[in-house]
């Protein structure tokens, strides 16, 4: 079975609280997008599975992989047997994009389809959620309103978005999001609801639309803010960065001219959702 896992970007994200545990509490909005990896899994040959990872993307250890770790989490609640499973990155790391948390989820979704093990979509959330706070948005891959720490989901339609070219850029760096989260400066809850906002025009959204990380983050990496600058110089409508970086991306309606940035190491993707 071949799968391809794609990245999701936040359109907006928000601290509004604290749990007692510290984990904070979000109100973002996810919006999956076509820059895919791809998994490919077959029946193993071995006593326990392999994983391959292609691609040239630092990834960490195998054997703290979060497909592999999807594949345990399953096997409690389902016998699976051994696999053999090659993962070709694209979606850089560190970025903010959710490359492993799709890897992990679509990990899920295929070995619900491919040994018919009826699970549900709660049920397949549930195990997502035990992965990363970001896994569970990918098994129903729909637009959605993110609250609690990110798993309470509220379906969202986007539809005025269709046709618009979306930029993604990534420099090299790679934040660690326990870094983000520490240099958070205020904890303040949204006095307009998300979907209000996002339900406007994109013409809209710039200043009314903010990642709370943009803040702490652009003092450490300056370089953000610069690329942020140029994107909007080239053409954005709107730009702004995802996640807890270090990927920005621009929303356009025409393709930004990208030959100048093409020339500074960058990862770049530009496609049309």
């Amino acid at each position: 079975m071949i799968v391809y896992p794609n990245a999701k970007i936040n359109l907006g994200l928000y601290v509004v609280g604290k749990r007692p545990d510290g984990y904070h509490l979000l109100e973002t909005g996810f919006l999956p997008i076509p820059l895919c990896d791809t998994l490919e899994i077959e029946p193993g040959e071995g006593p326990e599975d392999e994983l391959e990872v292609q691609g040239g993307i630092e990834t960490g250890a195998i054997a703290d992989n979060l497909v592999l770790r999807a594949v345990r989490a399953l096997r409690t609640l389902r016998p699976i047997p051994p696999l053999h499973i090659r993962l070709t990155k694209v979606i850089p790391s560190g970025a903010g994009l959710g490359g492993g948390s799709a890897d992990a989820t679509f990990m899920l979704r295929a070995l619900d389809e491919l040994f018919a093990l009826g699970l549900t979509d709660e049920e397949l959330e549930a195990v997502a959620l035990t992965l990363g706070a970001d896994c569970p948005i990918f098994v129903r891959n729909v637009p959605a309103v993110g609250r609690g720490i990110g798993e309470v989901l509220t379906p969202l339609c986007l539809d005025h978005l269709g046709g618009l070219y979306l930029t993604v850029v990534k420099p090299e760096l790679h934040i660690v999001t326990r870094e983000a989260f520490g240099g958070l400066r205020a904890i303040e809850p949204r006095a307009v609801p998300l979907e209000q906002t996002l339900a406007q025009p994109v013409e809209r959204w710039r200043g009314e639309l903010t990642n709370a990380f943009e803040d702490s983050l652009f003092p450490l990496y300056p370089e953000l803010a610069r690329l942020k600058g140029v994107l909007y110089d080239l053409g954005a409508t709107f730009a702004l960065l995802t996640g807890s970086g270090a990927a920005l991306y621009a929303l356009s309606h025409e393709p930004l001219p990208l030959g100048g940035l093409e020339r500074r190491g960058l990862f770049i993707w530009q496609g049309r959702l």
